[in-house]
């Protein structure tokens, strides 16, 4: 598929970029902040697009949108329109509304839409998933995942990751949109959600960049119909800080630590048991650039994600 970058502000635009190239042409990228398009050029022989509408004049077939979130939703109704194929940056937007408007573009438009939800695709996740979803852990009431990292306290954030116009917010909407899409793949969508953010940075130089006073620092219990809670932890300050995903039922539990899985339960006799992880699948980005676009990250699951999030910033309709 040849394909065209739309924005350069998300820090994987490089990676989407070398994966867009590793199955076919990348014909050039748009990106309005000269600063950002340079820093960019200074890394891959593609044309720069003057414009967003030279951009979508192009013969680019798919379009990969690494634009500031608060622009994706006006951003994917013109890629759409224009009739290409859209793969995007999660979240989706920052309102229902605005994925609202997205899903009728890309209806209208016939054109295909993934999003990069991409740890359901990862082997440990998934030997999680099966376990919770094979009956062996009876009913499940609880759910945990927690994903943090050292953005923040390492000073290796861009200074636009703190801009909440831009962002939405701060390591819940960012780094922890994988613990809510995580757990809406096993208990659905929640009913109710309570956040603690907190701002607790103290490395001078990602603090003089944190202007808007982001939180670096979160997390959101949420509850759902079927009496299950579901806890998810993140932030920009932690350093080493293990991957932790773990369900848990009335006949016993499922827990991974990075990429090690373990269940414990009735059927086991109480003691702990290594699961053995099934074979990675494509990553979502891999998914669109190749056409081969599998269940997991379409609208459907997109729109959860921003739904959930509008939960946990309390800013919900």
């Amino acid at each position: 598929m040849k394909t065209a970058i739309f924005g350069v502000w998300h820090v994987h635009a490089p990676d989407y970029t070398r994966t867009a190239q590793k199955y076919g042409e990348v014909v050039g990228f748009y990106e309005p902040d000269d600063a950002l398009a340079s820093a960019f050029a200074a890394h891959f022989d593609i044309p720069r697009f003057a414009t967003a509408d030279e951009l979508l004049a192009s013969d680019a077939e798919g379009v990969i949108v690494c634009s500031a979130t608060n622009t994706h939703a006006d951003d994917m109704i013109k890629i759409a329109n224009a009739g290409k194929h859209i793969f995007t940056e999660k979240v989706l937007a920052l309102t229902d509304a605005d994925c609202a408007r997205v899903a009728e573009a890309v209806e209208k438009n016939n054109v295909s839409f993934t999003i990069s939800l991409f740890q359901k695709y990862l082997p440990a996740r998934m030997a999680v998933k099966d376990v919770a979803m094979s009956g062996e852990l009876g009913n499940i009431n609880y759910l945990r995942f927690r994903n943090c990292h050292s953005g923040s306290s390492g000073d290796w954030l861009p200074a636009h990751f703190y801009n909440r116009e831009q962002c939405g917010g701060g390591a819940m909407i960012d780094l922890g949109a994988h613990g809510m899409y995580l757990a809406h793949w096993i208990l659905g969508e929640p009913i109710t959600a309570k956040s603690a953010f907190t701002l607790c940075n103290q490395n001078p130089g990602a603090a003089a960049k944190n202007t808007d006073g982001v939180e670096d620092n979160a997390v959101t219990v949420m509850t759902f119909e079927s009496g299950a809670i579901a806890v998810n932890e993140t932030g920009f300050v932690s350093c080493c800080s293990p991957v932790i995903f773990e369900v848990h039922g009335d006949r016993g539990y499922v827990y991974m630590e990075n990429n090690r899985v373990i269940k414990c339960t009735q059927a086991t006799g109480g003691k702990q048991t290594p699961v053995e992880l099934p074979e990675a699948l494509p990553l979502p980005i891999e998914q669109f650039v190749s056409g081969n676009i599998l269940p997991g990250c379409g609208m459907d699951e997109a729109r959860a994600l921003t739904r959930m999030m509008e939960l946990a910033y309390g800013r919900q309709a």
